[in-house]
C-alpha cells in the first residue's frame, strides 16, 4: 500500500514538473542587445535555409522568413542569436522569442546598434 502511494505521488510530481517546464543548459553567460532589457530589435534578417530546432530553447525557421533579432549571444564566437520569426501573415503564428544559429540567416536591415552587454539568466534558456 505504501509503495503504491509513493509511486502515485512520484508520478504526480513528475507530471507537474513536466507541465511547469524545465531549465535547460545556458548557451552563453552574456548577450549583446540594443538596451538593458533586450526589448528592441537590433536587426532584421532573412533565413537562408530551414532550421529545425533540437530543443525548446530554439525556434523553427523556414527559408525566406524574416527574423527580428533582439540579442546576440556573446560567448562561443557569436554562434547563436535570439529573435522572433515574422510570417507572411502576422496572426498565423504566436510570436515567440527563441534562439537560432546565426549561420542560418543573413542580415538585411540594421535597426539599432548592439552595444549593451547584458548577463543572461536561467530564464533566457527556460523551456515550457
Amino acid at each position: 500500500m505504501a509503495f503504491r502511494l509513493f509511486l502515485a505521488l512520484s508520478v504526480m510530481l513528475f507530471l507537474t514538473a513536466c507541465e511547469a517546464g524545465k531549465q535547460m543548459p545556458k548557451l552563453s553567460n552574456k548577450k549583446l542587445c540594443a538596451d538593458s532589457e533586450c526589448s528592441y530589435p537590433i536587426l532584421i534578417a532573412r533565413a537562408l535555409q530551414d532550421y529545425y530546432p533540437g530543443d525548446c530553447r530554439f525556434i523553427p525557421i523556414r527559408q525566406g522568413q524574416l527574423v527580428y533579432v533582439y540579442a546576440m549571444l556573446k560567448d562561443r564566437g557569436n554562434l547563436f542569436w535570439a529573435g522572433s520569426v515574422q510570417n507572411t501573415y502576422y496572426g498565423e503564428q504566436e510570436a515567440r522569442i527563441g534562439h537560432f544559429p546565426s549561420s542560418v540567416v543573413e542580415e538585411t536591415h540594421a535597426l539599432m546598434p548592439a552595444t549593451t552587454e547584458v548577463k543572461t539568466t536561467n530564464w533566457d534558456f527556460y523551456c515550457n
